[in-house]
């Protein structure tokens, strides 16, 4: 398959060697009284993206593609949150409060859960990462492998944490890949446009950017 206005170039890719990858769609940094929300942030700008990576998601499933879900997600005890992170900002709510959804960024926390739109399927894999990138600590560059995944289809939130920090771990292990540009979002419109830029830019150093539209057109032909 090809993505033809994918830039800086034409992007192909193989559905069976291909993974889905949404990136911490999670109701703590979506939905109002989460963890986003308590750091001063206008939460409906995230929302906004929910109904194209929806029809992403279900466009994906349809034609059989590999579907990853990552959570930012911390251990009861925070035994796997550093200082460093945990006290960082000057939010209303730090990781592991009590929030309105539960505690703040925790397994299993009402907050914690991949909002419903998005919600896995069984067959789907769910991986609960420590930190920003989703392969520290989590054993995904493993179950990619098992699966002979070589190229990855990303969107998420947000743009220039999470999903960027994501990209490079990915481009470092040897994976290409694609940021859906109207299926990631940041709280920061200036820093998601900053980040696109940097994904292609150089011939593509980190990666290709597109249009959901152009991958479902893909996957039409």
């Amino acid at each position: 398959m090809r993505i033809g206005q994918a830039q800086p170039l034409p992007y192909d890719f193989a559905l069976e060697k291909t993974a889905l990858v949404l990136i911490d769609m999670q109701r703590d940094f979506i939905e109002p009284g989460g963890f986003g929300e308590t750091l001063g942030n206008d939460v409906s700008l995230l929302e906004a993206i929910v109904p194209a990576t929806k029809t992403v998601l279900e466009a994906w499933r349809q034609a059989g593609g590999l579907v990853v879900h990552t959570r930012e997600a911390h251990k009861p005890d925070l035994s796997d949150c550093p200082p460093a992170k945990l006290n960082r900002g000057n939010p209303t709510l730090r990781i592991g409060d009590a929030g309105p959804m539960g505690r703040i960024l925790v397994m299993g926390e009402p907050g914690n859960q991949i909002i419903d739109a998005l919600a896995p399927i069984d067959g789907e894999l769910v991986i609960d990462k420590p930190g920003k990138g989703m392969f520290y600590g989590t054993g995904l560059h493993e179950k990619l492998q098992a699966r002979g995944v070589t190229h990855l289809l990303l969107g998420g939130v947000t743009t220039e944490v999470c999903v960027q920090t994501s990209m490079r771990e990915a481009n470092d292990r040897g994976y290409d890949g694609l940021l859906l540009e109207d299926c990631t979002e940041s709280y920061f419109p200036a820093f998601k446009a900053a980040t696109l830029d940097m994904v292609r830019a150089q011939s593509g150093i980190v990666g290709w950017t597109a249009p959901s539209a152009a991958l479902l057109s893909a996957l039409r032909d």
